[in-house]
């Protein structure tokens, strides 16, 4: 009421005179001025039609007010809503009400102008209201008047019809858009829903309805929607569709049984012939825990983990089955697993087992053969990640092993630099060839060029009567790997600089150049660029080196690694070991997430070996970890030097070595075996170790 009603209007009090109900009457275009008392509250309301009776009637003009107005006086509330306003005012044969609050005294009057007014108003926003919704609709649409002329085109329908609004504005609607039939839809006042209609090379799906006005019509409305969008998405459905249905038909008769938890070990599926094979209905595993369901089982473990294990023995019911468990990565995220089990012909796949334990074995036998002339034992699969950086580095190196050019691997000590070296080579169209790795610190630096680059007979005492090829020569056809590159000395590096340009070297003591095919892939964990501002390291060589690069991140940029490269070692120490410890504990695990790891995966693997010798049980406990890392301050851990760690991996492998010495009761080759080493190397680290 407060938005349209005519505010202050004036008053008169039943004292005042005729003369002053005219003054009013003639500055205001009101019929009628309401009568107030002394408090302001509404006692009557003298009418135009009041003022000429009493004028009639013989009434001076000096007389009062009282008595000539009346008493039944429209009022309305103050705060009145404008739709019961409307009804009210449809109703009163009277022009004017007066508005009122609470108290009855009088805020304003309203007339039937004000009404239309405010109609107007109400109608302007309502209008912009439509044409806003108009405009942004996805559907098209068209809207005609009575006559069947078009009075609206919106920009949908623009797009989907072909034609401008502008261009068909009070046209026909049958002349724009022939067979819509809208003149048809207000004769009979018929709606027609999801009827198809093409133009303009699309088909449609239209809803024709008519505009009805007090029982009458004044035109239509014809809504339209691309067909064509919606045949493709549901053609699209009816295929995943299809193809779901296909899958799990082809799981259910698979001749394994076939098991998928989420990441939670929850199970979300489980085929009919594992369901038969158990004497279960698959509706009653589904949402169970897995370990509820399968005895043993790690499915929730490789959920959690990402690791995959393939052809594993597991225990249900007192039998073995083989299984294999694999991660469900998507988006780069483990989201669940899915298992697999052999359940038939057991006899059969345990004397298939056996077999594969015999294979195992020669295999780490030939392995082992391999590894000592010259091959590689690790490919980019061995390299167990889930973390985003890692598995991109690991796509870095399957594209540069395509190629030839020259590789540095740059990383801190025990980030695993030669495994990514080895990967390389084995996913390389090398692979074939050799493998020769050098450590550049290790070997003296008087012997390091005969090692490089061999000698030739007689080229200094002592050297082989007929010479000795260099690791170079060795590497032909295959690769080169240089370890720690950064501590070599400057005049080899010069030679290493001309084998890089010209695939040529001169042996010790040689008169003629050899030519030789071999890729280098180096590594450091030395900041070059400074030895190279330093002098220590030549700039040429450098940028020969640093053609294509790629830098491991520490451990300590990964955490998410920790767990999945645990499991790792875990199994690698049960087979050498002999023992069965399958997991850590939550607690454990934590504190290796909390350590900073300056040693990275090498110290890693270190801890994991000393824990699985000190565990009790199947479970790694947070008392199996070394003391070091129990500690809570793992700041001072940070801030510890390199010659403070050393010492502390010292501490560890003695302890180490001691519980294996006094689980054999001190016997040293019973306890070399445990400790998966030779006897005489045991010696050697004893005697280091002053143990």
């Amino acid at each position: 009421m407060k938005d349209f009603m005519t505010p202050q209007a004036s008053t008169l009090k039943p004292g005042e005179t005729l003369r002053r109900a005219v003054e009013l009457f003639r500055r205001t275009r009101l019929d009628g001025i309401p009568a107030v008392d002394d408090r302001g509250c509404l006692v009557g309301l003298l009418t135009r039609i009041n003022l000429f009776d009493a004028l009639l009637e013989g009434h001076s003009l000096d007389d009062p007010v009282e008595g000539l107005y009346t008493r039944k006086v429209v009022t309305v509330g103050l705060d009145t809503p404008y739709r019961t306003v409307a009804q009210d005012v449809k109703k009163s044969p009277v022009g004017m009400g007066v508005v009122v609050d609470e108290n009855n005294r009088v805020r304003g009057a309203l007339t039937k102008v004000d009404m239309i007014m405010a109609l107007f108003r109400e109608s302007d926003v309502l209008n912009a209201r439509l044409q806003a919704v108009y405009q942004a609709m996805h559907n098209g649409l068209v809207s005609v008047n009575d006559a069947g002329r078009i009075t609206m085109l919106n920009p949908a329908a623009e797009k989907l019809l072909g034609v401008r609004e502008e261009k068909v504005l009070d046209n026909f609607v049958e002349s724009v858009l022939p067979g819509l039939n809208m003149m048809e839809i207000m004769e009979t006042g018929r709606v027609e829903v999801s009827k198809k209609y093409e133009t303009a090379g699309r088909a449609l799906l239209v809803n024709c309805t008519p505009v009805l006005d007090g029982g009458n019509t004044v035109g239509a409305i014809a809504i339209f929607q691309d067909l064509t969008d919606l045949e493709q998405v549901a053609a699209e459905l009816e295929s995943v569709r299809t193809l779901q249905h296909t899958l799990r038909t082809v799981l259910d008769i698979a001749y394994d049984g076939i098991v998928v938890v989420d990441k939670e070990g929850y199970i979300t599926f489980f085929n009919q012939s594992l369901a038969e094979f158990f004497g279960l209905e698959p509706r009653d595993a589904i949402g169970r825990h897995v370990t509820g369901v399968l005895d043993n089982s790690r499915l929730h473990i490789v959920a959690r983990t990402g690791v995959p294990e393939t052809s594993q023995l597991q225990q249900v019911g007192g039998s073995y089955y083989v299984v294999s468990r694999l991660p469900i990565v998507e988006n780069g995220r483990v989201v669940g697993a899915v298992g697999k089990m052999m359940f038939r012909n057991l006899e059969e796949i345990r004397e298939l087992a056996r077999r594969m334990d015999n294979l195992e074995n020669q295999l780490s036998f030939y392995r082992e053969e391999l590894q000592k002339k010259g091959g590689t034992s690790y490919t980019l699969d061995s390299i167990i990640t889930v973390s985003p950086a890692m598995m991109q580095l690991k796509r870095e190196a399957m594209q540069a092993a395509r190629g030839i050019s020259t590789v540095l691997i740059r990383g801190g000590s025990g980030t695993g630099k030669e495994l990514f070296a080895q990967a390389i080579h084995a996913a390389s169209p090398r692979r074939e060839g050799p493998f020769v790795k050098v450590n550049c610190a290790s070997i003296p630096e008087h012997l390091l060029e005969s090692e490089f680059f061999g000698y030739d007979p007689g080229a200094f005492t002592g050297a082989r009567r007929g010479g000795k090829p260099g690791r170079f020569e060795l590497a032909h056809g295959g690769t080169i790997f240089l370890d720690e590159i950064g501590d070599m000395s400057s005049s080899l590096q010069a030679k290493l600089l001309r084998v890089l340009q010209d695939r040529a070297f001169d042996r010790v003591g040689g008169t003629h150049p050899i030519q030789v095919d071999v890729r280098v892939v180096a590594a450091t964990n030395r900041d070059l660029e400074d030895m190279v501002a330093g002098g220590a390291f030549r700039e040429d060589l450098f940028y020969r080196l640093n053609v294509i690069v790629l830098t491991i991140p520490p451990l300590r940029e990964r955490p998410e690694d920790i767990a999945p490269l645990v499991h790792c070692f875990l199994r690698k120490y049960n087979g050498i070991f002999g023992i069965r410890v399958t997991d850590l504990h939550a607690e454990a695990l934590e504190v290796l997430k909390q350590y900073q790891w300056p040693g990275n995966v090498r110290e890693l693997e270190n801890v994991i070996e000393r824990a699985v010798n000190f565990a009790t049980g199947s479970i790694v406990k947070e008392k199996d970890l070394p003391a070091y890392l129990r500690r809570r301050n793992f700041e001072s851990g940070r801030q510890a030097s390199a010659g403070n760690y050393r010492e502390r991996l010292g501490d560890a492998e003695r302890e180490i070595i001691i519980s294996a010495l006094k689980a054999a009761e001190g016997n040293k080759t019973r306890a070399a075996r445990m400790l998966g080493i030779s006897r005489s190397r045991l010696y050697v680290k004893l005697k280091k170790l002053n143990c």
